[in-house]
């Protein structure tokens, strides 16, 4: 399973075991993903870095001083 960091701004938007879908972004040179409706933004991954699954299930929300983090794992291989 492949997991991947999402960053959420307030809580209670998503909640562990729910899938989400993910929509993609792509830049000149990176990636970037949302989970739909516009509940929190991964950071910038390189083509080969790139999602090929755009479903997956909560599997962490994380409180910290910077804010929720929402980890997501997909059904692929680890990078």
């Amino acid at each position: 399973m492949r997991e991947m960091t999402f960053k959420m701004e307030r809580p209670g938007l998503v909640e562990t075991g729910e899938h989400v879908t993910i929509s993609e972004k792509k830049t000149a040179l990176n990636y970037s993903y949302i989970i739909e409706p516009a509940v929190a933004m991964s950071g910038c991954y390189k083509v080969n870095q790139r999602l090929h699954t755009l479903e997956g299930v909560v599997k962490e929300i994380q409180h910290t001083k910077r804010g929720y983090y929402v980890i997501v794992e997909f059904d692929e291989e680890p990078l």
